[in-house]
């Protein structure tokens, strides 16, 4: 039972870290011209590169966290990534809800840095590839 535990446990992380980033990306995917006007309207230059880039990280970026794919370098850029977004965005200290958002960016770096300290988990790619092979499930 333990090894299935520390199997699937960091699984189900990655999934649940990148589900919130693999429905943003989509949904920047979705309304490019929303989301070019809302990074244009926080002032950052170049927005129709800001929008390609922040699609790249959360939709690519998701993805390769859900498969445990070069996970350690990806959640690093992550973990960069939510707190970038988290001082650009969500930091309005008179909006309750924007601080909420703020500090979730705050925890979910936290997340990252945890894949970062101790990578993807035997049901990865990553561990594919590194010749570790995953716990099977008891019949």
């Amino acid at each position: 039972m333990d090894r299935l535990m520390t199997s699937a446990v960091p699984l189900l992380g990655r999934l649940l870290l990148s589900m919130i980033f693999i429905g943003a990306g989509l949904g920047k995917v979705a309304a490019p011209d929303a989301t070019i006007g809302y990074i244009a309207s926080h002032g950052l230059p170049l927005p129709p590169v800001a929008y390609v880039v922040s699609v790249a990280i959360e939709l690519g970026g998701g993805i390769l966290i859900l498969v445990g794919f070069q996970t350690r370098l990806i959640a690093f850029l992550m973990a960069i990534f939510c707190v970038v977004t988290a001082v650009v965005f969500h930091y309005v200290p008179d909006d309750r809800n924007m601080m909420i958002n703020f500090m979730k960016n705050f925890a979910v770096a936290g997340g990252f840095l945890q894949l970062v300290a101790w990578g993807a988990g035997a049901w990865s790619i990553d561990a594919l590839f590194s010749g570790r092979r995953a716990v099977a499930l008891p019949a």
